[in-house]
C-alpha cells in the first residue's frame, strides 16, 4: 500500500527531478546537473531552471576553447547584459540554448543547418519559459557584437578582433576577467536575479 508520504514524494520528484517514465521524450534527451533531463527536439516538454542555464554556461568556454585563457558564455552573457541599458534580462540569457548544446564557432554552426533548427527550438522554449521580448533581438546582437569585438582582442591571438574595425564596430567598454567556472555560475545567478521581473 503506497502511503500519502511516498505519493508526496513522487510528486515532489516529478516536479524537480522527473524522470523517463513521465517526460514522453520526443527525441533525444541529456541528463542536466540537476538530474532533469533535456529533450533536444522538443525542449518545451523539458523541465530545465535557470540553474541549469548557469551550470551549462559557465562550463562552456568560448572560440572552441582557443583563447588565451578560460573564459566562460556565462561571462560573455554577463559582459553584453552590462552593455545595454534596456533589455538586460534578454540579453543575460541570449545564449542560453548554448548551456545544453555548447557553443559551436560561427563558421562550423554555418555548416550544420540541423543544428541550426535545434539551436532556435531551444531558443524558443527559453523565451517562453522565462518571458523574455522577442523586440529586444536587434539590441542585443548590437551589443554581442561589441562585446565580442572587445573580448577578442583580450583574449584572443592579434588581429583577430581587425574584422570590428573594418566593419565599423566600436568594442564594448569592458574588460574580461576570465572568471572561473564556480565563479561566473554564481555571477550569472546574482545578475538573474538583480534583472528578473518580480
Amino acid at each position: 500500500m503506497v502511503t500519502e508520504l511516498q505519493k508526496d514524494k513522487q510528486l515532489t520528484m516529478n516536479i524537480f527531478a522527473p524522470n523517463l517514465a513521465i517526460h514522453h521524450a520526443k527525441g533525444p534527451t541529456i541528463m542536466l546537473a540537476s538530474g532533469r533531463r533535456f529533450d533536444l527536439l522538443d525542449p518545451w516538454l523539458s523541465e530545465f531552471g535557470i540553474e541549469d542555464i548557469a551550470q551549462g554556461l559557465a562550463n562552456v568556454c568560448r572560440y572552441a576553447g582557443q583563447c588565451r585563457t578560460f573564459y566562460s558564455v556565462a561571462e560573455h552573457s554577463l559582459l553584453v547584459s552590462e552593455t545595454v541599458s534596456r533589455y538586460a534580462f534578454e540579453a543575460l540569457l541570449h545564449d542560453a540554448a548554448e548551456a545544453f548544446i555548447g557553443d559551436i564557432t560561427r563558421p562550423l554552426k554555418r555548416l550544420l543547418p540541423d543544428y541550426r533548427e535545434i539551436e532556435a527550438r531551444i531558443e524558443d522554449a527559453v523565451i517562453e519559459r522565462f518571458g523574455l521580448d522577442r523586440a529586444a533581438k536587434a539590441t542585443i546582437k548590437e551589443a554581442d557584437l561589441r562585446v565580442l569585438a572587445a573580448e577578442q582582442e583580450q583574449v584572443m591571438a592579434p588581429g583577430c578582433a581587425d574584422w570590428a574595425r573594418e566593419a565599423g564596430i566600436t568594442p564594448a567598454p569592458v574588460t574580461v576577467r576570465s572568471l572561473s567556472p564556480i565563479v561566473a555560475r554564481a555571477a550569472f545567478l546574482r545578475r538573474y536575479e538583480e534583472l528578473r521581473p518580480s
